[in-house]
């Protein structure tokens, strides 16, 4: 009898893996360079990041560009950086945890019921995809306007909450990744649908869940808030970081500490959940 080999194998030879891997590591190399620099940069002195040519790796690293940081931040007027860190840090949470939960709950109805207008509805979603902030900037603001919520946390936070890419990526990834008779399995047990939601669905969809939370994350987080926010005391971080950079050629240290120090907090968590954004990326065009 002859040995059936599990999983898949590729139709190549040795020297087409060894192609492969060595076309893979130079396209690794291309997208890692600017986080290289980045990192390399913000801890380069002032005469390292004016020398020409300019060097990838750092000869004589110091943490003086940090300190110079901070040290502006708490200098630059009477906002300290832990208000704009706290303002960044509770928008993002809040933005993030809202989003998850309005996205999961309107995704399970529209993958696994049909109602009039379902249809219709989830394709202005798909429409809603290919407008920018850009193009929806000012009748947001309009809309912020006259509910009065201009000056508010509210202007940063709801509009996160109805951001079309969570329902998308949920909609579809539940359809591809939750039999319907796993449901109503759950239904002849007795179960009612807050249980089945939080129960059932819920634990199956954890890979879109954080890979919704990286987008979530990433928005707010490089979010500056001058749009709706004027008070200095409710702007964002990021906000703080851009005026550190619009100082001049002494504060280019400064500057590339920011840099580094705005990309911590997406690239950690990307990097902490990549498997699963693969996983929910490969699923969300799967069609029965």
């Amino acid at each position: 009898m002859k040995k059936i080999k599990a999983g898949r194998q590729p139709n190549r030879s040795r020297a087409g893996d060894v192609g492969v891997a060595i076309v893979l590591m130079i396209f690794g190399a291309f997208f890692a360079f600017p986080l290289v620099y980045a990192i390399n940069a913000a801890f380069k002195p002032l005469n390292e990041l004016f020398i020409y040519p300019p060097k990838l790796f750092v000869r004589n690293p110091t943490t003086d560009n940090f300190s110079d940081l901070f040290l502006l931040l708490n200098k630059q007027g009477v906002i300290t950086f832990t208000r704009y860190m706290f303002n960044s840090i509770f928008v993002t949470t809040v933005g993030t945890v809202g989003h998850i939960l309005i996205a999961s709950m309107a995704a399970y109805v529209l993958a696994k019921y049909r109602f009039p207008g379902s249809r219709t509805f989830f394709a202005a979603v798909t429409v809603a995809l290919m407008f920018t902030g850009y193009v929806t900037q000012i009748p947001g603001y309009l809309i912020m306007a006259k509910l009065g919520w201009t000056n508010t946390y509210l202007s940063l936070i709801v509009p996160a909450f109805a951001s079309p890419m969570g329902l998308f990526l949920m909609k579809q990834f539940m359809e591809s990744s939750i039999p319907d008779v796993l449901i109503e399995a759950a239904k002849i047990d007795g179960a009612k649908e807050g249980k089945i939601f939080i129960s059932i669905v819920m634990p199956l969809v954890k890979p879109a869940i954080l890979t919704l939370m990286i987008f979530s994350i990433q928005a707010l987080w490089n979010n500056a808030g001058t749009t709706y926010i004027y008070r200095d005391e409710l702007k964002m971080l990021p906000f703080a970081l851009q005026t550190v950079g619009a100082g001049g050629v002494a504060r280019t240290g400064a500057a590339s500490a920011a840099t580094l120090f705005m990309m911590i907090l997406p690239l950690t968590c990307f990097i902490l959940a990549q498997s699963n954004i693969v996983e929910t990326m490969a699923s969300s065009g799967i069609k029965e």
